[in-house]
């Protein structure tokens, strides 16, 4: 039986200040609502600017504690209004000093389901994020939302396979991907590692990237956010490499099963065999 979820991504630029940046988020999850989407994920530090290009410790104010500060709070409440699923990608303050790149997931009746902190943090030129966060302790929640089993895995994650199988172990229909991802070495990567992921493990997945150059660095964000089914076909266009966009397609869940009676990778799997993998 068809189980058809309409879902939606949103990449936007810099505007050069916190409140605008949150109130542009907050008119994409009400435009995300008006062409029906039942859930919407934001990119990668979605209030800010990405300020790792950078190593700045003026931008640990960012950082607020998950879920009591006022964005979630805020968001929660939109959710509530609008009847949708919201993946909000922010910095978190566990106590000063202990920081994390973390997405909080809020139910569509506004309730708050959990979070997950990325697990792999990279410290090159332009990603500059071990200055900025410790790496992941959350492990690879799945949250039981009112539009199926989502999970989350955040930009540089995604170069990492164990962290998608994860996911798929513990029952994700829907992974997104929220990024921060410049032009360059990984432009090809972009559509190759998703689209893979979403073969090997049999599932949905959205990528967002956030768009244009900021003030800190000499990044250019490329956009070209979309989602992927599991056989690696691109649901729809995907979206502009220069422009703020919301992405809103429909994913048919049933898939899933159809794609896993055919391919029967999590039978076929040698646990036992992967020992070695896990050795440092």
């Amino acid at each position: 039986m068809s189980k058809v979820v309409r879902a939606a991504v949103f990449q936007t630029a810099w505007t050069g200040d916190k409140e605008s940046m949150i109130q542009v988020h907050e008119q994409a999850a009400r435009d995300a609502a008006a062409q029906g989407a039942q859930v919407l994920c934001f990119q990668e530090l979605f209030y800010g600017p990405y300020f790792c290009q950078v190593q700045d410790k003026a931008f640990y104010e960012y950082a607020e504690q998950i879920p009591e500060g006022p964005i979630v709070r805020r968001f929660q409440a939109l959710a509530k209004e609008l009847g949708i699923v919201l993946v909000l990608p922010m910095y978190e303050e566990e106590q000063p000093g202990v920081l994390y790149n973390t997405a909080a997931v809020i139910d569509a009746d506004g309730s708050y389901l959990g979070k997950y902190r990325k697990t792999h943090i990279p410290q090159v030129e332009g990603f500059w994020e071990k200055f900025y966060f410790r790496p992941g302790n959350s492990g690879w929640p799945v949250f039981d939302t009112a539009v199926g089993r989502i999970g989350v895995y955040i930009c540089y994650d995604r170069h990492f396979p164990e962290g998608w199988r994860a996911l798929g172990l513990a029952g994700a229909e829907i992974v997104f991907n929220p990024s921060a991802t410049s032009r360059g070495l990984s432009g090809y990567l972009w559509q190759l590692e998703q689209p893979a992921a979403a073969v090997a493990n049999e599932y949905f997945v959205g990528a967002i990237n956030r768009v244009g150059v900021e003030e800190l660095g000499s990044n250019d964000f490329y956009g070209t956010s979309y989602f992927v089914d599991p056989e690696a076909q691109f649901v729809g266009e995907v979206a502009s490499d220069k422009e703020t966009e919301l992405v809103v397609r429909d994913l048919d869940l049933a898939k899933l099963r159809e794609v896993r009676d055919r391919w029967q990778f999590y039978r076929d799997r040698a646990p036992g065999a992967y020992e070695p993998l896990t050795a440092p």
